[in-house]
């Protein structure tokens, strides 16, 4: 029995050792600055356009398209937002002051993109910083479309809705917006250069048909080509 005993010893020895080798790689791990999944606070509040979309949109798409449960209804999974800077090869200084100011549209850090190849014609080398981009999620998803549905587009000059053609066939929408001033996170005296950007919506549709509903019941303006193209052959009218 003692024999028995004295061969467990090394065994119960051993837990604890390994125990301070885990705790302290978890310790190195944080010391070396290793990357954190940046979580997002709970809001007091429920954004105002996911509650409508809950309320009032789902079952308007259900009586649309005869969806049979709630969990057929389209909706949107995530926002994407890019900005594309072809004058950083020359200007460098440029990509500091775009991701500043995506992150401030945003309301999330935005990344620095760079180019994956080298193009001698564009004095373009591989791991150039070229542009900025980010991605929006839940909450700060749905607080960007509300911002930008009722309060960016509505301050673009002459606005007459933005285009239907944006779909990529699986329901995701694209559109461009020519200048980062229309959002008011933007201090226009502070704008060096005006810049555009590119948004892109992703959604769970199967159709842009499902895809163009879903946003166009979420308050998204699309045009009407076909009136468009009815004033166009239209014969001018005679004094």
């Amino acid at each position: 029995m003692a024999e028995e005993q004295k061969a467990a010893e090394p065994k119960e020895a051993k837990e604890p050792k390994e125990a301070k080798k885990k705790d302290k790689k978890r310790d190195e791990g944080k010391k070396e600055g290793a990357p954190r999944v940046e979580r997002q606070a709970k809001p007091a509040h429920p954004p105002r356009l996911w509650e409508r979309y809950k309320q009032e949109i789902v079952p308007a798409l259900m009586k649309e398209f005869n969806y049979k449960n709630r969990m057929q209804v389209p909706r949107v999974k995530m926002v994407s937002l890019n900005m594309g800077l072809g004058e950083s090869t020359s200007n460098p200084g440029i990509i500091k002051i775009a991701t500043e100011e995506l992150t401030s549209i945003a309301g999330q850090q935005a990344v620095v993109t760079r180019s994956k190849k080298a193009i001698a014609n564009f004095k373009l080398r591989a791991g150039l910083a070229i542009g900025c981009r980010v991605t929006l999620r839940r909450v700060r998803m749905w607080e960007f479309l509300d911002r930008l549905l009722n309060v960016a587009m509505p301050r673009v000059r002459d606005f007459k809705g933005v285009n239907p053609k944006g779909f990529d066939g699986r329901g995701n929408y694209t559109m461009g917006v020519r200048e980062q001033i229309i959002f008011p996170e933007i201090n226009y005296d502070k704008v060096e250069k005006v810049k555009g950007l590119n948004v892109t919506v992703c959604t769970s549709a199967r159709t842009d048909e499902e895809g163009k509903a879903l946003l166009k019941h979420l308050g998204m303006p699309f045009r009407d080509l076909k009136v468009e193209g009815a004033r166009s052959d239209a014969p001018p009218q005679k004094a």
